[in-house]
């Protein structure tokens, strides 16, 4: 299989980097190859990480503070050419309807539920690698 998948993971709180991490597992889909976390606290973090390229996906908490994961995905989709696969993780299934606003290629729910946060990741990672290889 190839080499690992590079996923981003955004919250001022690192218990709620490791529920995400947890939550979603090494290995989502036995179709997938594994994935290496990389846990950033701060926006300048995260347009460090996106703009060297090397992000396979982006998970952004919602309510990441100063500057929530919905606003940072909105900015990351317009401004970062080839921008990654962002995933925004938002407190309550009301809030989903921010996800178009802020442009993500999805979004799992705060209580995260393993299976659900596992299959999202896996289906956004397939649906981004299959766009990536008919370019």
């Amino acid at each position: 299989m190839t080499q690992n998948l590079t996923v981003l993971v955004l919250s001022h709180r690192p218990e709620v980097r490791e529920a995400i991490i947890n939550a979603v597992g090494r290995r989502p889909a036995p179709d997938l190859p594994r994935l290496t976390f990389v846990e950033v606290s701060t926006i300048a973090e995260v347009i460090t990480e996106a703009d060297q390229g090397a992000l396979d996906l982006a998970i952004l908490d919602g309510e990441a503070q100063p500057t929530g994961g919905m606003g940072i995905s909105r900015q990351l989709k317009n401004e970062i050419d080839n921008c990654p696969p962002i995933i925004v993780a938002v407190r309550r299934k009301d809030d989903r309807w921010l996800a178009t606003w802020s442009q993500a290629d999805a979004v799992i729910v705060h209580p995260l539920d393993p299976l659900a946060a596992a299959e999202t990741v896996a289906e956004v990672l397939r649906n981004h690698n299959a766009v990536a290889v008919t370019r």
